[in-house]
C-alpha cells in the first residue's frame, strides 16, 4: 500500500525508491506536473552507453524504405520539429501492488506507483523521418534498436534492446526527441535521441536510438515475446500483446490532517491515449464515492490534476481511493487482470492515512 506522508523526501534529499540501478520517484516529494530531469525514475536493462554526438549516426534500413539512410543530429532538427508534454510509464509500474493489495506476488522490480514522469518532449516526428527516408506503402512495421549493450540473461544474448512498432502509431504521434523539459535528454534517458511512444508502455519508447529497421513483415523481438506481453491463465493472441496503458490515479501527499478540520485532498490521474473524463475519490475505503474536481490541462498521455474537499470525521486510521475514468470509457477496475510478470497493475489503489485529534487550545482567564 502506498502511504500518504509530508511533501518533503524522508531522508533529507534523495528523491527516489532504489531498486538496484533502477529507481522510482517518491511519492511522499510532491512531484510537480512536470517532472523534473533529475528526478525522472530511471530503468535501464544494461548500462547506458557513452556516444560521442558528432560521430552518432540514426540509420534507417528495411525493405520497408527505398534504401539506407542515415542522419546525424543536426540533419534531425533541421526538420520542423514538434514540442510535447507526455508521460512515460514503465510496464511493470505498481508491480508491488499485485502482492499488497490482491495477494499475489510477482517476480521482477517492485514497483510502487513512482515509474512514471511526465516531461515536455522536442523532437522531429518518427512520420517526417520515414517519409523522408522514402517510406513504401506495404510498410507494416519498425523496429527500433537502441545503442545500449547487448542483454545477456542466464549465458544467452538477446541482443541490444528493440521491439516492434506498428507503422499506424509509428505514423500517428510517436517523436524522435532529443530534448526533456527543454534541456538535451540526460544519459539516463537517451542522449542523444531516443523515440517516445505516447500512451503506450514505456519499452516501446526505445532509449539511446541507433537504427529504424522498417519492414515490410511482422519482425518480432524478445521484448514483445518473451518479455513485456501478457503471460498466464487466459492471455493468448492479440490480447496478450501490450500496447497502450490502462487509466490510473494516485493521491499527492497529503500533509498533516486533524479530525473536523477541512482539508483539499489532491492527486493526478493519467490514462494512455486517451484524456481523462472523471475522477472518483472514497474516503471511506470504498463504500461511498464522490466525484473530484479536475484541475489544470488535461491531455490525452498527460497526467491531470483533480482535488476534492474532504472533513475527516474521527481521528485515527483512514483508507482513501481514487477511482480514474479516461475519454475512452475505460474505468479502473477493483483488481487488476491477474499475469504472471505483473505488468499493467490499474487496479484500486487503497492510501491509508491517518488522521490526528482535534487541537484544543485552552484559554486561561484571570480574575478581579
Amino acid at each position: 500500500m502506498l502511504r500518504c506522508s509530508l511533501g518533503r523526501p524522508l531522508d533529507g534529499g534523495d528523491w527516489f525508491v532504489h531498486h538496484g540501478t533502477d529507481v522510482e520517484t517518491r511519492w511522499d516529494a510532491d512531484v510537480p506536473h512536470l517532472t523534473p530531469n533529475d528526478r525522472f525514475f530511471v530503468r535501464n536493462h544494461t548500462r547506458p552507453p557513452v556516444v560521442d554526438v558528432h560521430s552518432w549516426r540514426l540509420l534507417v534500413t528495411g525493405d520497408g524504405v527505398l534504401g539506407e539512410r542515415t542522419y546525424s543530429l543536426a540533419d534531425l532538427q533541421s526538420f520542423t520539429s514538434r514540442t510535447y508534454e507526455r508521460a512515460l510509464e514503465c510496464t511493470g509500474n505498481g508491480r508491488r501492488l499485485f502482492a499488497d493489495q490482491q495477494g499475489t506476488h510477482r517476480p521482477g522490480t517492485q514497483w510502487g506507483l513512482g515509474a512514471i514522469g511526465v516531461a515536455r518532449w522536442t523532437g522531429v516526428p518518427l512520420s517526417t523521418v520515414l517519409r523522408h527516408a522514402g517510406l513504401r506503402p506495404e510498410a507494416v512495421q519498425v523496429m527500433p534498436v537502441g545503442l545500449d549493450e547487448p542483454y545477456v540473461e542466464d549465458g544467452v544474448d538477446h541482443g541490444r534492446v528493440r521491439r516492434p512498432l506498428p507503422i499506424a502509431k509509428a505514423l500517428d504521434d510517436t517523436i524522435i526527441a532529443w530534448a526533456m523539459n527543454d534541456e538535451p535528454l540526460p544519459v539516463d534517458h537517451g542522449f542523444p535521441a531516443r523515440l517516445v511512444v505516447p500512451g503506450w508502455v514505456g519499452i516501446a519508447s526505445i532509449k539511446w536510438l541507433g537504427e529504424l529497421r522498417v519492414t515490410t513483415s511482422v519482425v518480432d523481438s524478445p521484448w514483445n515475446t518473451r518479455w513485456y506481453r501478457m503471460h498466464g491463465e487466459g492471455w493468448a493472441g492479440p490480447d496478450a500483446v501490450l500496447d497502450r496503458m490502462p487509466p490510473k490515479s494516485a493521491i499527492d501527499a497529503t500533509g498533516p490532517l486533524e479530525a473536523g478540520r477541512l482539508a483539499v485532498l489532491r492527486g493526478r490521474a493519467w490514462s494512455g491515449d486517451a484524456s481523462i473524463r472523471m475522477v472518483e475519490v472514497s474516503t471511506d475505503g470504498g463504500r461511498t464515492w464522490d466525484e473530484a474536481h479536475l484541475t489544470g490541462a488535461n491531455e490525452p498521455s498527460c497526467w491531470v490534476g483533480w482535488e476534492h474537499p474532504w472533513t475527516p470525521p474521527a481521528a485515527g486510521e483512514h483508507v482513501l481511493m481514487t477511482r480514474a475514468t479516461d475519454s475512452l470509457g475505460r474505468t479502473q477496475p477493483d483488481r487488476a487482470p491477474a499475469n504472471d510478470d505483473g505488468y499493467l497493475f490499474s487496479a484500486v489503489v487503497r492510501h491509508p492515512v491517518t488522521v490526528a485529534a482535534p487541537y484544543l487550545q485552552t484559554t486561561v482567564s484571570e480574575g478581579v
